[in-house]
C-alpha cells in the first residue's frame, strides 16, 4: 500500500479497526467496574503515578474543587469538548506522552460518578482523561457510591 500523498490529519478510519479501539475500552471499563466492586475506591491505585496525576489534575482544573467537586461528580461533555476544554485537556494530556502508556488510547468514563456504565452515563475519553478524573473521584470518595452499586450487583448476581 503506497502512503504517497497521504494525510494522517484527514484519514478516516477503518471500520475493523474501529471496532477493535471499541471492544478494547469496553474491556477496560469492565475492568474497572469490577475493581471498583473489589476494592474501596479510596484504597484504589490505578497507576505508579497517582499522586502526580492527581495534583495536576486539581491544578490544572481549578473548577475540579468547586461546589462540593460537582465537576467531578458529573462531568459535563460539552465543557470536556469546548474548545477551551479541549485545549486545557491537550496541555494536560501532553505531559503523560512519556510517562504514561496508551496515555492517548480511549477509555470509556461514566459521566455521573454515582452511577454505573450505561449507554446514557458514559462518554469516550482519552486514557489519561480517565486516570486523571477516577483518580481524583477515588481520593474525594466519589466513587464510594458506585462501589456500593458494583458490590450489591454482583451479590444479586446482576453484574
Amino acid at each position: 500500500m503506497s502512503t504517497q500523498g497521504f494525510d494522517p490529519n484527514n484519514a478516516q478510519n477503518l471500520v475493523e479497526i474501529e471496532k477493535q479501539f471499541a471492544v478494547k475500552a469496553v474491556e477496560h471499563a469492565q475492568t474497572y467496574w469490577n475493581l471498583l466492586e473489589k476494592v474501596s475506591p479510596r484504597a484504589l491505585k490505578l497507576t505508579k503515578l497517582d499522586d502526580e496525576i492527581y495534583e495536576h489534575t486539581m491544578s490544572a482544573f481549578p473548577e475540579f474543587n468547586e461546589e462540593n467537586h460537582g465537576h467531578l461528580v458529573k462531568l459535563d461533555e460539552d465543557w470536556l469538548k469546548s474548545d477551551v476544554g479541549k485545549k486545557k485537556w491537550r496541555e494536560f494530556c501532553q505531559v503523560y506522552e512519556k510517562k504514561v502508556k496508551d496515555y492517548n488510547f480511549g477509555s470509556l468514563i461514566r459521566t455521573d460518578a454515582r452511577k454505573e456504565y450505561g449507554e446514557t452515563n458514559t462518554i469516550f475519553v482519552t486514557r489519561i482523561q480517565f486516570y486523571a478524573i477516577e483518580i481524583a473521584r477515588n481520593r474525594l470518595g466519589l466513587n464510594d457510591a458506585a462501589h456500593e452499586i458494583a458490590k450489591a450487583a454482583k451479590r444479586n448476581g446482576t453484574s
